[in-house]
């Protein structure tokens, strides 16, 4: 069980675990002898993880998965619940509150959670190095980034009816999606605190405590709906109100498990208070915005079906649909999210560990985990193909439209899957731009194309946009694994070195391995700045040493701070 307590129970190495066991027997560190040993990790990095490694690793992996996963199930649940009061409303409140759902995604939630996400590499190889203090830093920084982006959010959502009219989108509907977005806005800062809140938890293996607060407070939505909309009449007003309530619930819960666990006290508060906070963002920035910009190019492809189905003949059965397969694609997106979520941890605590060799078992298991989840999704979409609809509608137009197009879905799962969770090695490892970069090619360089041509110039309509998803997912899917095939672990390791020191975040430090060609007994120097010690020569045992070896000229350089995520940190002779 994943508590506050887990925390403690398997401790994590400062230093990457290459010790004295790697060293020469005979003390002197000769270097010939230190070139065997990476040589040996080598062989582990590049090899396939044994049966015991991969057993190993499931069991890691499910701990954080397991409860992850019934958090998902139990927050998809409360999106159900919302889409059943829309529907006991009206067809028009059916279409027009997935119109604004889909409005939000675009314009705020997605923006909201990928900015956040942010934060994830740092916390989960922070926790990993045991830099506790970067942790709490973090997370109060990405509060204040994400309440800052909810300002612009704000006035957008307030404009909605005008902006959706100017995309030619039908008046009724535009006007019933403009009172529920309204209704939404306090629920963007009730997520400014949830988002990097789980995170933070989860980072550090805590999640059946966030699975425990969000099934209490979804069992609280039903009859927050039930009397907001049925008894006091509110209408489609009163399940946005519910949905931004149901999330206040879960904040409080969260935020009392965290003050009475005393979780907070791992991370700390920063040496410089509040006005530490207020400065120094620019690395998570640098990590913030490209999450971001990945996140939304996926999400808004989603959400731009919604808004083209809006320029079809039938616009309030389209838009119904789509909502109803978005509510499809979310139950089955729940489990390769969850696995995204897992390994991401995991790489993260791994690489942040100094255990590279780990760190590619976990990707290489969860991608095969992430295979046999598209292959059950495929048989779920074809199985439930025409009763699906039923859970939310009686009208015969729009049963027919979702049934046309969820055989379509489940193939989209084949390539979804995948590439979802190798999202999540790419977070972990803290190369957020690449993954934005395959997003942007596959969604709108091969999908849209493709959905516009099948939809509108071939005439297939609303299945048409879901081959244009399938092509899209295929790419997108493909394009991943020829990232992660041609990943440098041990390079990795070292970035999460660099990326998790102390003096990257306004420490003295300064970490300067040096190398002599022409000394006999080889060494790895240190220089510290606070270190009075007489012995400034100290030998390095350390991989997070030896990764700086050089190539054939003898000589040694340590990696500079703020290299772009795709440049080796090191020489890495015959590598790209």
């Amino acid at each position: 069980m994943c508590n506050s307590t887990t925390t403690s129970a398997s401790p994590l190495p400062t230093t990457l675990p290459l010790t004295k066991n790697h060293l020469s027997s005979d003390g002197n560190n000769n270097p010939t002898e230190l070139i065997k040993n990476i040589d040996s990790i080598s062989d582990d990095i590049h090899g396939w993880p044994s049966p015991v490694q991969v057993v190993e690793e499931l069991r890691e992996i499910w701990k954080i998965s397991g409860p992850t996963t019934l958090t998902g199930l139990v927050l998809y649940s409360r999106s159900m619940i919302s889409m059943l009061f829309l529907g006991y409303l009206g067809e028009l409140e059916l279409a027009g509150g997935s119109l604004s759902i889909g409005f939000a995604n675009i314009t705020g939630y997605s923006v909201l959670s990928g900015l956040a996400m942010g934060m994830e590499p740092i916390c989960c190889q922070a926790f990993g190095a045991r830099q506790p203090k970067i942790m709490g830093l973090v997370l109060q920084r990405t509060i204040l980034l994400l309440l800052t982006a909810s300002l612009p959010i704000t006035l957008l959502w307030l404009n909605m009816k005008s902006i959706l009219l100017w995309c030619g989108q039908d008046e009724q509907v535009s006007s019933v999606a403009h009172v529920f977005i309204t209704s939404a806005v306090p629920d963007l800062i009730f997520l400014s605190f949830l988002h990097p809140l789980r995170i933070y938890l989860r980072a550090q293996n805590v999640t059946v405590p966030v699975t425990c607060c969000s099934a209490a407070s979804v069992a609280l939505h039903l009859p927050i709906n039930f009397v907001l909309v049925v008894r006091l009449r509110m209408g489609i007003s009163g399940v946005a109100l519910g949905m931004a309530w149901t999330n206040l619930n879960m904040l409080v819960l969260m935020l009392a498990f965290v003050y009475f666990s005393k979780v907070y006290e791992w991370g700390g508060s920063p040496p410089g208070g509040l006005s530490e906070c207020l400065t120094g963002w620019g690395q998570l920035l640098r990590l913030a915005v490209p999450t971001c910009v990945s996140v939304c190019l996926e999400w808004w492809w989603y959400e731009l079906m919604i808004l083209m189905c809006g320029l079809l003949a039938n616009p309030k059965a389209s838009v119904a649909s789509m909502g109803i397969l978005m509510q499809t694609t979310s139950f089955v997106y729940v489990f390769p999210s969850s696995l995204s979520l897992a390994v991401s941890t995991r790489v993260g605590n791994e690489l942040g560990a100094g255990r590279p060799a780990k760190a590619r078992n976990s990707a290489l298991v969860s991608i095969a985990c992430s295979a046999v989840m598209a292959l059950s999704a495929l048989l779920f979409a074809l199985l439930v193909r025409h009763s699906w609809a039923r859970l939310f509608t009686s009208d015969d137009q729009i049963m027919a439209l979702t049934a046309a197009a969820l055989p379509i879905m489940g193939f989209c799962e084949l390539g979804n899957c995948p590439q979802t969770t190798a999202c999540g090695v790419l977070r972990g490892s803290a190369r957020p731009t690449v993954g934005a970069h395959i997003n942007l090619g596959s969604f709108y360089l091969i999908g849209m194309p493709v959905a516009v041509f099948m939809g509108f110039l071939a005439g297939l309509g609303f299945p048409g946009f879901w081959i244009g998803l399938l092509a899209a997912q295929a790419s997108c899917a493909v394009l991943m694994a020829y990232v992660l095939a041609k990943t440098d672990w041990m390079v990795q390791a070292e970035r999460a070195r660099q990326l998790t020191q102390p003096d990257y975040y306004s420490s003295h430090h300064h970490i300067r391995p040096t190398y002599s060609s022409n000394s006999s007994s080889s060494s790895l120097l240190i220089d510290d700045d606070h270190d009075d010690d007489d012995e400034k020569r100290k030998v390095a045992h350390d991989l997070e040493e030896i990764l700086c070896v050089g190539g054939g000229d003898g000589s040694v350089k340590a990696a500079p701070f703020g290299l772009l995520e795709t440049e080796p940190l090191v020489p890495t002779d015959g590598h790209p």
